[in-house]
């Protein structure tokens, strides 16, 4: 796929003592955009940044899960942390329609293909 490419950074410089988790992404490749999903349970519309600086896409979610006041925690299998992912876009992707929603926890990114890269059908007409 020429529109993204995966840039984990395992080095990012972070604010928040938190683990931090690399969500699954699925990428489709349609006519005329790309479509991203990525799993990000926990994470809602306010706990979300998405940024594009010089073609790098970078997602962050913000999971926000404290225990209740007078209760303690007996038993932990599920790790609690934040999600970050980072890709570079290539010039096919028109960075100023990119369109995102989340929902339970699946964020969708609508990336609209550039006009300059999207296919373009010639009508033919017969000959006089």
């Amino acid at each position: 796929m020429k529109e993204l490419k995966d840039q984990t950074q395992d080095n990012a410089e972070r604010t928040r003592e938190r683990r931090l988790y690399t969500p699954s992404v699925d990428i489709i490749e349609r006519e005329s955009d790309t479509l991203l999903l990525a799993d990000m349970p926990g994470v809602d519309e306010n706990g979300l940044d998405i940024t594009v600086e010089k073609r790098s896409l970078t997602i962050y979610g913000k999971v926000d899960a404290e225990i209740p006041e007078k209760h303690t925690l007996v038993s932990s299998e599920y790790g609690i942390g934040d999600y970050q992912r980072s890709f570079t876009l290539s010039d096919e992707v028109d960075t100023e329609k990119i369109q995102a929603t989340i929902k339970n926890g699946v964020l969708r990114l609508v990336l609209p293909k550039a006009d300059s890269a999207r296919i373009k059908k010639i009508p033919v007409t017969a000959g006089v």
